[in-house]
């Protein structure tokens, strides 16, 4: 067996023995680890989850999808200046439609609050959204019962709906919404179909909506004056660029800006979202290492110190193994060993600890704890172990063997 690893099993057998016997010792020691390893567990489990969920929520916005707004997404303090401007209006939609040719489907969309009815069942604060017959195409959702709405009915602006499935589980949840009537406000619509379950996107469920044809909107729920929101589906993700382009020189036209005069409206896309979402975790992330590094620092001093004491402790012993023939490499390793060891116990209980916290955290924010951030929580407290207890550790491998039997 090759020496250094000679040198370290005897090194885990002794530092075993060590913290055996020095129990209460050992666990005031690592407390400070605990500590520490639960923070950056926390802190990583958080930053999983809001990670996992943003990028879930994501997702169901589109890469390939271009959102054409009267306020950019990322509007910050400027937010002002942004609200005197135009509403995008249907006339802009029809003339995105009629000339871009990059655009595979163009939607218009606009969305109210409204208490849906049947019976006696009432739904409060739902979302009555009018749009086209391309909006399932354009953001990729399916029908689970039966249809979505036909282009006769959009521009007949027939009294049809699709609801969400959640409208559907609460108002019929033991019959088929199909052909029932139901009331969106004060107004009667017939159920055509139900949407497949879409889950939450940025914090707002899409179940619990309700679509409509866009002109039958307008007509109830908003007046023609009012604004819309334009999506539009690039023929293809490499093109992307391309349509927003194509489109933001058919809405300048449209909209009669002249040259010179910046855009007034916004072209939004997913990779603003993501950008954002990367600065604003980017800061989460740099506080909550400098919190949990600042624990980490307070228990890797409380090992330090206390591989001191076991340094000094153990002079004598450390003088007969050297008189033994034991190198300044052995009596290195077997301090180091020590010190990784009780850090790594540390790091073990406080995993043992985490899991539990970051479930009740769960209930309030989105957590996650993959294999990968078990593992940087366990080398976490290696590497502290083996930094803290490497002065304690040099120190007993420089004494002099003469000396250190004489110790008392």
């Amino acid at each position: 067996m090759p020496i250094i690893l000679t040198d370290i099993r005897e090194g885990l057998v002794i530092a075993f023995q060590a913290i055996r016997a020095n129990k209460m010792r050992s666990v005031l020691t690592t407390l400070g680890i605990v500590i520490g390893i639960v923070s950056v567990t926390l802190m990583g489990t958080a930053i999983e989850g809001l990670n996992r969920a943003f990028n879930d929520s994501i997702a169901k916005i589109g890469a390939d999808v271009l959102y054409v707004q009267k306020f950019p997404w990322a509007s910050g303090d400027d937010w002002w200046r942004y609200r005197n401007r135009r509403d995008i209006r249907m006339e802009h939609a029809r003339a995105i439609e009629r000339q871009a040719t990059l655009a595979a489907t163009v939607t218009p969309v606009s969305g109210n609050l409204v208490n849906v009815k049947y019976g006696p069942k009432v739904i409060e604060g739902a979302i009555v959204v009018g749009t086209d017959e391309e909006f399932i195409e354009t953001v990729g959702v399916d029908v689970t019962l039966g249809r979505f709405m036909t282009a006769l009915e959009v521009s007949g602006g027939r009294p049809v709906c699709v609801i969400g499935s959640e409208i559907a589980e609460n108002l019929f949840p033991y019959e088929s919404p199909l052909g029932k009537i139901i009331k969106l406000g004060s107004h009667t619509y017939r159920v055509v179909g139900v949407l497949e379950k879409q889950g939450s996107m940025l914090g707002q469920t899409m179940d619990t909506r309700v679509y409509i044809p866009i002109y039958r909107y307008f007509k109830e729920f908003r007046s023609f004056r009012g604004g819309v929101d334009i999506w539009v589906k690039a023929v293809s993700l490499e093109e992307l660029e391309n349509t927003k382009e194509e489109i933001r020189g058919i809405m300048r036209k449209a909209r009669r800006l002249s040259p010179g005069t910046p855009d007034d409206f916004a072209i939004n896309q997913q990779e603003l979202l993501t950008q954002l979402f990367n600065t604003i975790g980017g800061v989460i992330a740099a506080v909550g290492l400098f919190i949990t590094g600042l624990s980490l620092f307070v228990g890797g001093i409380g090992i330090m110190n206390i591989m001191f004491v076991s340094v000094t402790e153990r002079t004598k012993e450390i003088g007969v193994r050297k008189a033994i023939g034991a190198p300044r490499r052995s009596i290195l390793i077997q301090f180091l060993i020590e010190a990784a060891t009780i850090c790594l116990l540390g790091g073990i209980i406080g995993l043992i600890i985490a899991f539990p916290l970051s479930l009740i955290i769960d209930q309030i924010l989105p957590t996650a704890m993959p294999l990968s951030v078990v593992i940087i929580a366990l080398l976490v407290s290696i590497v502290v172990g083996l930094i803290s207890g490497f002065l304690p550790a040099y120190r007993a491998s420089r004494l002099d063997p003469v000396e250190a039997l004489r110790y008392e």
